[in-house]
């Protein structure tokens, strides 16, 4: 008992060795500031250097920069403060006081309240049980691993699935997966995919990635998903986060307030921003502002849960719901005509109520809007085939839009098949032929979709 006494006398004093040091040193001046602020200009002036090599700056820009760093480190040599005071001198009684009252204390308080005599656990037998309860995953972990696995090794046999690669960025995203979310992103640009959208998810990865933080990368993803759609508002959140992150917080309330303006009045974001538009008024010493008014809580556009809803009515009933629900989203596209979302929203109801050939005007101004995204084109086309038997012919209106999409992208995997059964359909067995032979160049060789289109290539007759 008397050593292991002796023991943890010992530890404490080890542990108590920062304390007491300063105590039984002697005192020493301490240097004035004018000499800490030499070498941070000395410092300063070596790295101007270094950045001149590295032509992060030019001459000129160097010359201006070195000029005023030598005129502070002028000024600090000319400049004599007085010297700091001079840190409190040696104490041994003071010292001592404390190891006494430290161990002694320890000591009685473990004799007090401590057990040394019961006997220690096995680390055998605690690993034991650790492996008898280990810590549950969070519900739905193991499901998006393995799709990511999957997804991954579809796309390392089909790199140039730029739809893959997105479907990957966002699945790595939802698992905070940040730095494969973003590399799956660069991928889906490098393939030919844009537009507001992504650059604003793509932005947001970036900014997950630093902790928060809006780098610059992230800042110019924003802005080009502005550029693209002035209304995007996840950019507009994060560029006004941008702001109070660069000491600007009038500038970062004056765009949250602009979002806030721009999004229904019932948006789960309004109690969000309302923080951040409070933060950044106290960062600027400022009263919190009244927040600005949004827009009319959105009414029930035709969506896919509204229809599944409407199944479960008697006929007459359903038709009723869903012809209501269509006619008010067409009147308000008639006052909003710049809502994608609403215009493909609007297509896919009708394709829904069988009519096609109001889906492709609703598809037509959708893609009006953005003539450049083959994204949209590429959902208009799935849109306007959905539904079709095997043996229909397709659509005409969806040919055309596979014709425009093969202008702009056309190594497209979806509408080389489409265009190969448009061939196949029209008697010329050696375009069909062409079509698929350059789809399954993309397609993993053993896969069942190129399967499926070796079957269709045997079933051609004089190709």
């Amino acid at each position: 008992m008397m050593a292991l006494f002796v023991l943890l006398a010992c530890l404490a004093f080890v542990a108590l060795l920062p304390l007491l040091l300063p105590l039984l040193r002697r005192s020493r001046a301490v240097p004035e500031r004018g000499q800490f602020d030499r070498v941070v200009y000395r410092d300063q002036l070596q790295e101007l250097d270094r950045d001149v090599a590295r032509e992060l700056l030019t001459a000129t820009e160097a010359a201006g920069a070195r000029l005023e760093i030598q005129r502070r480190l002028l000024a600090a040599d000319t400049v004599s403060e007085p010297v700091a005071a001079a840190r409190a001198g040696r104490s041994p009684v003071l010292a001592s006081i404390i190891v006494l009252f430290a161990v002694g204390g320890a000591g009685a308080v473990y004799w007090r309240l401590g057990a040394p005599g019961i006997p220690d656990s096995p680390f055998a037998s605690r690993a034991a049980l650790a492996n008898e309860a280990p810590a549950a995953e969070p519900a739905g972990h193991n499901d998006l691993s393995q799709a990511l696995g999957k997804l991954a090794a579809k796309l390392k046999a089909n790199p140039s699935d730029a739809d893959g690669w997105l479907l990957y960025a966002r699945t790595a995203g939802s698992m905070r997966h940040w730095d494969e979310a973003v590399d799956a992103y660069h991928h889906a640009f490098a393939l030919g995919r844009n537009g507001g959208e992504l650059q604003a998810g793509y932005g947001e990865m970036l900014v997950l990635q630093a902790d928060g933080i809006v780098t610059p990368a992230a800042h110019d993803a924003f802005v080009a998903a502005l550029k693209d759609d002035p209304k995007q508002d996840v950019a507009q959140y994060y560029l006004a986060l941008a702001a109070g992150q660069s000491g600007e917080p009038e500038k970062a309330i004056s765009v949250f307030q602009g979002l806030l303006a721009d999004i229904p009045e019932d948006s789960p974001m309004r109690e969000e921003i309302g923080k951040r538009i409070a933060e950044a008024a106290k960062a600027a010493g400022l009263a919190m502002p009244e927040l600005a008014k949004g827009t009319p809580a959105e009414a029930v556009d035709p969506d896919t849960a509204a229809m599944e809803a409407a199944s479960t009515m008697p006929e007459g009933a359903q038709k009723d719901m869903i012809a209501g629900m269509v006619g008010k989203l067409a009147t308000r596209l008639l006052t909003e005509p710049g809502d994608i979302d609403g215009w493909m929203r609007l297509g896919r109801a009708y394709v829904v109520m069988g009519d096609r050939d109001k889906a492709a005007d609703a598809y037509d101004h959708a893609v009006a809007l953005k003539p450049d995204e083959v994204g949209i084109r590429l959902q208009a086309i799935e849109g306007l085939l959905s539904g079709l038997k095997p043996d229909a012919p397709l659509p005409p209106r969806a040919v055309v839009l596979l014709r425009q999409v093969e202008r702009i992208a056309p190594e497209e995997p979806e509408v080389l098949w489409y265009l190969g059964i448009v061939a196949a359909r029209d008697a010329h067995p050696t375009d069909a032929k062409q079509y698929w032979t350059r789809l399954l160049a993309k397609l993993p060789v053993d896969g069942e979709d190129a399967k499926m289109v070796k079957g269709a290539m045997g079933s051609l007759s004089g190709g």
